[in-house]
């Protein structure tokens, strides 16, 4: 995310400011006109000459902080500006120790909920699926309920978590994630919980319940929990946590959002899972569906993520040729948005300005994949994703390197790796190559 966006007419005067800026820390963005509202959205504050904004100062202002620099002050423009939701409004020319207190006022007193909206993370695209998606974090929001988020790797879990904060009654407070696959089994429980003092340390460890008070906790891949974990989940979900290695309890008052791309209800059948806890999180439970179910929207993310990546690598004039939008449409995206974002940022970065992006940039392969329907992503007795990964691992590793395996899945290879590991997915051996076409013979062996 972009700290300032620079918007100023005068391009020179505009970079100059723009390396002060960069010097002083914030990292800095400089352009000589106002971006679209998804770019505004990416930034944490916007300094604009007044000719360049003046007619879209209001729109600007409901995204983030802007303040407004004029080449020829007047106090009716100042006023008029304020109005309109300018954060402030300074005369030029303008001193870094000035321009910078200005940035910190108006980040400063910004309200956390002004900005913190569903704007600020936007869902892309117009198929039935995500208007439903949209509809639900709309109702669900507002509410202190539990939430379960169900959906394949890539799939926008995260977003959904964080929307839903932001459109809470805390989404000033703070949001606290964590990824509890990431996280050793021997130190979940004082990552998340606390750790009482013992005689050999000195003070508490807070965890991240506490950190969270008042917030929401997004406890991602919440199926990787070790039960004694789960069990301590259990009571913090009713308002109550205990530190490891304390007897006594205290009130949280924390919303829990959990996640994960396994069946929690086939975790509990065999035992992995407390029921309890898969109950209290299940009260109201979003089921994302996989790229490839709403095959209308990947166009309009494609383009959407074409133009973001542009505007943060500073590319011009790029989009897709014919070969990479049937390509787009007829792949599979086991990787889902993730992977289709990885494949449009390497296309950007591998691209000229003002060219079009084929499918070889992309480096994709419509058709490698047989299609999923919606009906089956949404299927309740669909394969796990730990099967359609050792399906795809097995059935593609005789032509593919390790470092296209992760490609193609959306991952890095050293999460491939450790899936390998952890699923028993063994390496097949590589065969054997004859001799080097310039190695000398084995006049021993009486091999020529």
């Amino acid at each position: 995310m972009t700290d300032i966006l620079l918007i100023d007419g005068d391009d020179a005067r505009g970079k100059n400011m723009a390396q002060s800026l960069i010097k002083q820390g914030k990292e800095t963005r400089h352009l000589t006109r106002l971006p679209s509202q998804n770019v505004l959205q990416e930034a944490t504050c916007l300094i604009c000459d007044e000719q360049t904004i003046d007619a879209q100062l209001a729109q600007a202002a409901d995204a983030l902080p802007v303040i407004i620099l004029s080449a020829t002050p007047s106090v009716r423009a100042a006023v008029s500006c304020i109005k309109r939701g300018a954060a402030d409004y300074l005369e030029l020319p303008i001193s870094d120790d000035e321009l910078i207190a200005a940035i910190e006022r108006a980040t400063a007193n910004v309200s956390l909920t002004q900005h913190n909206t569903l704007q600020q993370f936007p869902m892309i695209g117009s198929s039935q699926p995500m208007l439903d998606l949209k509809q639900k974090i709309a109702k669900v929001a507002p509410t202190t309920s539990t939430v379960l988020i169900l959906g394949q790797s890539g799939t926008g879990k995260e977003l959904v978590a964080r929307a839903l904060h932001a459109g809470s009654d805390r989404a000033s407070a703070p949001l606290i994630s964590i990824n509890c696959a990431t996280v050793p089994h021997n130190l979940i429980e004082a990552e998340l919980f606390g750790l009482e003092q013992f005689e050999s340390q000195q003070g508490t460890h807070r965890g991240l319940v506490d950190a969270a008070e008042g917030g929401t906790l997004f406890l991602d891949e919440v199926g990787e929990l070790p039960l004694a974990a789960q069990a301590r989940l259990l009571r913090v979900v009713q308002g109550e946590n205990r530190r490891v290695g304390s007897s006594a309890t205290h009130t949280v008052d924390v919303r829990v959002i959990a996640a994960t791309h396994r069946n929690l209800a086939q975790l509990t059948t065999s035992g992995q899972f407390r029921e309890d806890l898969f109950y209290r999180l299940n009260v109201v439970c979003f089921d994302l569906p996989p790229l490839q179910a709403r095959q209308s929207d990947i166009l309009e993310i494609a383009d959407w993520l074409l133009h973001r990546t542009c505007s943060r690598l500073n590319k011009e004039g790029l989009s897709f040729a014919e070969d990479a939008i049937r390509a787009m449409t007829g792949y599979h995206w086991p990787g889902n948005v993730r992977e289709l974002e990885n494949a449009v940022e390497r296309a950007v970065i591998l691209s000229d300005n003002h060219c079009e992006i084929s499918q070889a940039l992309l480096a994709i392969e419509p058709g490698s994949e047989m299609p999923v329907s919606a009906d089956t992503a949404r299927d309740s007795d669909q394969t796990s994703l730990e099967d359609y990964f050792v399906r795809f691992v097995l059935d593609h590793q005789d032509h593919l390197t390790e470092t296209e395996l992760a490609e193609k899945l959306g991952i890095s290879r050293k999460s491939l790796w450790e899936r390998r590991q952890r699923l028993s997915i063994p390496r097949r051996k590589t065969r054997k190559r004859g001799p080097r076409r310039d190695s000398k013979p084995d006049l021993k062996n009486g091999v020529e």
